[in-house]
C-alpha cells in the first residue's frame, strides 16, 4: 500500500484524543519535537492565521522555518512547509512509510493502545519531516483543543491561545470555560503563554493555568496601543508593546479580525525573542506583511469581470467575521455557495451569513461528513424566510450557477468545500 494510502485509511478510525499513542510513536523515533525549539498556537479561530504570520517573520530573521497546520485544502503536504513551501510528496512518503512500520511493530509489541489515528500519524510525521531538514525553529498549530491534541506531546518555548469560541463541543465541553480549559491543556510550566481572548469566563480559566504551571501570561491587549486604518478589505497597523514598535505595515492577509490576529503573533514573536530566538523588528513587519493562508478571505479574479471570495468559516465565530468582512466590501449582498459537514452548528452559520446573501446555493462538501443539503434548505428557510436557494449536487455546478446570479459570489461553510473547489478556480483565474 502507498505509505500516504495508509495514512488516509487511518481517517476512518476518526478521533481520538489521547497522547499515549503519539508518545510511543515519537519516543520510539527519539522524540524528534525536541529537535528545536518550537511555538504552540491554539484557540478557536485564527491559529493558522497566527501560525502563517509567525512562520514568516521567523524565516525573515533567517531561521529555517517549520511550519505545521491543518486541514489541508487540497493536496497533503500544505500542512508541513519549510520556509513557506510544502514539503515533496515523495520526502513526506517516506516518513509515513518509515512511521507505518513503526506503528505496525510498536501495536505488535504491545506498547500502543490502539490503531493510531491520522491525525497522529500525520503529527509525528510533522516533527520527523523537520528533524529531518534541520529545522531551527517550527511553528505548530493546534489541531482540536490543546490538552489531549497529539501536537501537545511536543515541549514549546512558547504558546498562544487566539480566543476561545463554541465549536468541537463534543469533545471540549458546552460552556467557554470548558472550552477553555481544553485549549489550556498546551500550557508547560515556565512557558510564556499570550493570550488574545478577552471574555472574563475563559480567560479566568486560562490565567489560573498559567499561575498553577508559573507561566507568564501575557494578554495582547495589556500596555500595547494599535493604530489601523482600513482599506479594500487589508489593515494597516501601527503597534507599540512594552518591548518595541512596528509599522506602519499593512497586513497581507484581509479582514478586520486579522489586526487581532497580528497582536498575538507580534507577541508571540516577541516571547520566543525573550527565550533566544532572536526576531527582531524588521522581521516581525515582514512576517505581518508577507504572510500567506489559503482559504481564508481569499479573493480569486476570473475573466469576465468575474470573482469568487472563498472563506473557510465553518462555525459561527467564523461566520460572524466573514459576514463583517462582506457587509464592508459588498453591502449589497452577495450569490453565496454554501456546504457544511453535519457535526457543526448550521443554524449558527447561516444567522451570521444569510444576511449578506442575495441568493443561496446549497451543495456538499466532498466528504462522507457532509451535511444533507435538504436540511440545510430547511433552516435556511426559517432564518430568512423569501431568500432564493438552489441545491446543486456538485460543488463546481454550484459554482457555475451562482455566477448566473452574480459576477461577485462567496463560498463558504467546509474546508472541504473549498478544496474540491480551488483547484478548478486556479486554473480559471486571471494571471
Amino acid at each position: 500500500m502507498n505509505p500516504l494510502e495508509y495514512l488516509f485509511g487511518l481517517e476512518f478510525h476518526g478521533h481520538k484524543l489521547g497522547l499515549d499513542n503519539i508518545r510511543a510513536l515519537t519516543d520510539a523515533l527519539g522524540r524528534p519535537q525536541d529537535a528545536c525549539p518550537s511555538a504552540i498556537v491554539a484557540g478557536t479561530n485564527g491559529k493558522g492565521s497566527v501560525c502563517a504570520m509567525t512562520a514568516a517573520a521567523l524565516s525573515a530573521a533567517g531561521y529555517r522555518t517549520g511550519c505545521y497546520t491543518s486541514p489541508h485544502l487540497v493536496h497533503l503536504t500544505e500542512r508541513y512547509e519549510i520556509d513557506g513551501v510544502p514539503v515533496a510528496e515523495a520526502e513526506l512518503a517516506d516518513v509515513v512509510a518509515d512511521l507505518q512500520t513503526l506503528a505496525a511493530r510498536l501495536e505488535a509489541q504491545g506498547l500502543l493502545g490502539a490503531t493510531p489515528t491520522f491525525f497522529e500519524v500525520a503529527t509525528a510525521a510533522a516533527f520527523e519531516v523537520f528533524r529531518r531538514h534541520r529545522v531551527e525553529v517550527a511553528v505548530l498549530e493546534v489541531g482540536l483543543g490543546g490538552r489531549l491534541d497529539a501536537t501537545n506531546a511536543a515541549t514549546p518555548r512558547v504558546g498562544a491561545i487566539t480566543n476561545i469560541a463554541f465549536d468541537h463541543q463534543q469533545y471540549l465541553g458546552h460552556s467557554l470555560a470548558a472550552i477553555a480549559a481544553e485549549k489550556a491543556g498546551i500550557i508547560k510550566p515556565g512557558m510564556r503563554l499570550v493570550c488574545g481572548e478577552r471574555h472574563p469566563e475563559a480567560l479566568d480559566v486560562i490565567a489560573d493555568a498559567c499561575r498553577a504551571r508559573q507561566a507568564t501570561l501575557v494578554t495582547t491587549w495589556d500596555d500595547v496601543a494599535c493604530d489601523t486604518t482600513f482599506a479594500d478589505g487589508r489593515a494597516t497597523i501601527g503597534v507599540r508593546t512594552p518591548a518595541g514598535r512596528y509599522g506602519p505595515v499593512t497586513l497581507a492577509l484581509h479582514g478586520r479580525h486579522q489586526v487581532a490576529n497580528a497582536l498575538v503573533a507580534v507577541r508571540l514573536l516577541e516571547a520566543l525573542d525573550a527565550t533566544g530566538v532572536r526576531v527582531r523588528g524588521p522581521a516581525i513587519e515582514q512576517g505581518l506583511s508577507g504572510a500567506r493562508w489559503r482559504g481564508r478571505l481569499e479573493r480569486i479574479d476570473l475573466a469576465g469581470g468575474r470573482s469568487v471570495l472563498l472563506d473557510a468559516a465553518h462555525n459561527p465565530a467564523g461566520a460572524a467575521t466573514l459576514a463583517g468582512y462582506l457587509r464592508e466590501v459588498a453591502p449589497q449582498g452577495v450569490p453565496m455557495v454554501f456546504g457544511a459537514v453535519r457535526d457543526k452548528d448550521h443554524r449558527g452559520m447561516l444567522e451570521q451569513l444569510l444576511p449578506c446573501a442575495t441568493h443561496l446555493v446549497l451543495t456538499t462538501p466532498p466528504t462522507p461528513r457532509a451535511a444533507d443539503p435538504e436540511d440545510i434548505r430547511r433552516l435556511a428557510e426559517a432564518v430568512r424566510p423569501g431568500l432564493p436557494i438552489v441545491i446543486e449536487a456538485s460543488p463546481i455546478r454550484a459554482l457555475d450557477t451562482a455566477w448566473t446570479l452574480g459576477s461577485h459570489i462567496c463560498v463558504a461553510g467546509s474546508i472541504f468545500l473549498l478544496g474540491a473547489v480551488l483547484p478548478a478556480l486556479r486554473a480559471r483565474a486571471v494571471p
